[in-house]
């Protein structure tokens, strides 16, 4: 592995199960992590790392403690992360930019890496069909509505974002992925735009697809398929943690 490679997760959602039930996940998630150090020159997460995160001006919801200490870990080792919120963590903010020096993005990401050019997203909102999400978007990423939701106690706050979450996710893992619909409607504007690669991640379903020398991926997630891309010497390859191919999972 070079220390020159960079490295893309999303879609954890911590904090959506009980902690025994995620106990072995979260640990696998934070061996990843700690193995980063001397392998990597960056760690994008691209969006739900956790199932609800709300920052209040006092408080942090002391479930992630230690997952925010093993990102804190990949800082300590000079390793710069960029946070690229998803439809379940979109309220990340000040806490991570100014504690643990995280770079925090809320719009899609255009990166020039090893070469190539990149377009990241999360991946919600995407999609034909997704207006009424969309509008929902725009209302939840509101500064009032955010201000107005800051006034509710944690103890209160927290388990009610934690109990809508659950009610939006529904079936989101056992559905089957559109791929060809993903690649026409996501990714072949994009490569029109003059990308040569895509990642999104939000579908939980790992998936590659290339054309013409460019690449499309969906990154999986870190609740069944514990999948993570690379892009080493320029190339870029989906993989499961510790070893595998997240798309036979």
């Amino acid at each position: 592995m070079s220390p020159g490679a960079a490295f893309f997760i999303s879609d954890a959602h911590l904090g959506a199960e009980s902690r025994s039930a995620e106990a072995s996940r979260e640990a696998m998630l934070h061996e990843f992590l700690a193995h980063l150090p001397g392998r990597a020159s960056a760690l994008y997460v691209i969006g739900d790392l956790f199932d609800f995160w709300f920052e209040y001006r006092t408080c942090i919801p002391s479930r992630h403690f230690h997952t925010l200490s093993a990102l804190a870990g990949v800082r300590r080792a000079g390793i710069p992360i960029t946070y690229l919120g998803g439809n379940h963590d979109f309220w990340v903010g000040r806490f991570m930019r100014d504690e643990l020096g995280i770079e925090i993005h809320e719009n899609p990401l255009t990166l020039e890496l090893q070469g190539r050019k990149l377009w990241v997203h999360h991946g919600d909102g995407l999609i034909g069909g997704d207006l009424g999400y969309r509008i929902l978007k725009r209302v939840l990423r509101n500064r009032l509505c955010i201000a107005l939701y800051g006034l509710v106690h944690p103890d209160l706050g927290i388990p009610f974002a934690g109990w809508v979450s659950r009610l939006s996710r529904g079936s989101r893992d056992v559905r089957p992925l559109d791929g060809p619909r993903l690649v026409r409607e996501v990714a072949a504007p994009r490569f029109a735009a003059g990308f040569d690669a895509v990642l999104i991640g939000h579908f939980h379903h790992a998936f590659d697809h290339s054309e013409n020398g460019k690449q499309f991926l969906v990154l999986g997630d870190w609740i069944r398929h514990m999948s993570y891309a690379v892009l080493e010497n320029g190339q870029l390859s989906l993989r499961r943690w510790p070893g595998g191919d997240p798309k036979s999972h």
